[in-house]
């Protein structure tokens, strides 16, 4: 076992195990939101792996409302990989820039299809190694994209929703989204995985926003230790 494993398995035994009534919560909490959201789906837009993979790329500190608005008009101009690939920085930056960022965003974008035309003949590919190569794409991104596209869940998705909700419904108390990842990986049943991000994020944009939760409509309100406390 290499260093990093054994120190990454030292965590885990620290770390504090629920007891079986907290864990019986949490299960009732993933229960409940399968129940209440049956059929979950990506709130970015898109036809295709590619689109995916960018609208995500741009999806970074950016609203997925304001992304679908912007991705329209980038894949009319520029709809495959290697159309991408040759585009003009400037223009990708003009169409992109409400996203934010937008000068390294159209650079990652360019690079990314880039290097799909040259090394993965302008397909986006399935597994996380080479995901995670391409110009733009960390962790989050591609597991974005292999669990939507590819039914394949390496772990949970943390955007800022998953990352609030599940402190306060008590999966968490970590800040760093690789370590709340780690932590949901641990509670939440790996077939639940990809649904499960998905789920909490139209929580997030619905009942249980930054500011104002609607505690009094939210269906997992009498599981919340939080209900009523905007934390």
């Amino acid at each position: 076992m290499t260093p990093a494993r054994k120190k990454a398995t030292r965590a885990r035994k620290r770390r504090r195990k629920p007891p079986p009534a907290e864990r019986e919560r949490l299960q009732r909490v993933v229960e409940s939101l399968a129940h209440h959201d049956p059929h979950p789906k990506c709130a970015l837009d898109h036809a295709n792996e590619f689109e995916l993979l960018v609208a995500t790329i741009l999806s970074a500190q950016c609203t997925d409302v304001r992304v679908n608005m912007v991705t329209p008009q980038l894949f009319t101009r520029w709809p495959a990989p290697a159309d991408l690939a040759s585009a003009d920085q400037a223009d990708v930056e003009e169409v992109i820039h409400s996203t934010g960022f937008f000068r390294n965003k159209a650079k990652n974008i360019i690079g990314m299809a880039a290097r799909l035309v040259s090394e993965h003949n302008s397909e986006v590919p399935r597994d996380m190694e080479h995901l995670l190569l391409l110009p733009g794409v960390a962790r989050k991104t591609a597991n974005v994209v292999r669990g939507e596209c590819f039914g394949l869940a390496d772990g949970v998705v943390v955007d800022t929703h998953v990352k609030r909700i599940s402190a306060r419904l008590g999966f968490t108390r970590e800040t760093d989204p690789v370590k709340v990842e780690r932590d949901l990986m641990e509670l939440v049943p790996h077939e639940h995985w990809i649904a499960f991000s998905h789920r909490l994020i139209r929580l997030g944009r619905t009942l249980c926003p930054a500011r104002s939760p609607r505690c009094e409509e939210c269906y997992l309100a009498a599981d919340c230790p939080k209900r009523g406390i905007h934390a």
